[in-house]
């Protein structure tokens, strides 16, 4: 993969913006992120990425674990070094340029559900193409913000919690794909969506996440307050990145936490 990798890279610098020379690939890890936040911690610059085949302590949001078998996926982490630290933003902007990558690269149209997932198109319920995860922290007046991606390139021996909630591109498009090839779009990908969220340019970003995302709205969802369920229809997203839900007759607006559609609205 290295000498692939290598020659990739250098052919494509010009799209890549800050990621052109940081990529280190490193077969197994415990975590991509783990790994990008040591190096951080060890001054190693904006644009730094880490690139991995398997991992043994993959994690989602929420502390879930993220299966991650070797030979079935791509393991992508991300140092970002920001003076505006926008993060639920960079999560919106980095799962637009996953779809973007996975329509370059592979032939493949998917879809966004906030705040963090890509899954397959279809009417059925939910499958998890790939998924996000982004952790900040803040170092005087900037922040140093990690962006792992985790996709599933091929079918793998899914756990039983997984069997009906995972995908993957090879298993959805009936066609290999080029790990290498997905990376390199992937960070063209993030490098141009990134561009826009550091000029402060979102208007448009933000009405292509919607574009990928046909859950953000007409949707019933359901999440938990506390110890309080409640349900409402998704109406949209904020400048902010927040998820809008109508309940009843007042917008409410979440930020955060685990939301489940319920239904479509029939519109």
């Amino acid at each position: 993969m290295l000498a692939d990798l290598d020659a990739q890279l250098r052919s494509a610098a010009s799209r890549l913006g800050p990621f052109a020379g940081g990529v280190r690939y490193i077969p197994r890890v415990g975590s991509t992120n783990d790994v990008v936040a040591e190096l951080a911690e060890g001054g190693a610059p904006h644009g730094t990425v880490v690139v991995a085949d398997a991992q043994t302590a993959g994690r989602g949001r929420h502390g879930n674990h993220w299966f991650s078998p070797p030979g079935t996926g791509l393991y992508v982490s991300l140092l970002l070094r920001l003076t505006r630290p926008p993060a639920p933003l960079l999560t919106l902007a980095t799962g637009v340029a996953v779809i973007e990558a996975l329509q370059t690269a592979a032939a493949l149209e998917a879809s966004l559900e906030w705040p963090n997932d890509v899954v397959a198109m279809g009417n059925g319920p939910s499958r998890k193409l790939a998924g996000i995860l982004t952790e900040a922290a803040t170092e005087g007046d900037r922040a140093r913000v990690v962006v792992g991606i985790g996709i599933n390139l091929r079918d793998a021996a899914w756990p039983a919690e997984l069997v009906h909630a995972a995908a993957s591109v090879e298993g959805v498009t009936g066609r290999p794909v080029d790990a290498v090839t997905l990376l390199v779009e992937l960070l063209a990908a993030v490098a141009r969506c990134y561009t826009q969220v550091e000029s402060g340019a979102m208007s448009a970003l933000l009405a292509r996440w919607e574009s990928f995302a046909p859950s953000s709205r007409g949707v019933a969802v359901e999440w938990m307050s506390g110890q309080t369920r409640h349900q409402g229809v998704t109406a949209g997203i904020d400048e902010q990145g927040a998820l809008l839900v109508q309940v009843g007759s007042r917008l409410e607006r979440l930020t955060g936490g685990a939301v489940r559609h319920v239904r479509s609205s029939g519109t």
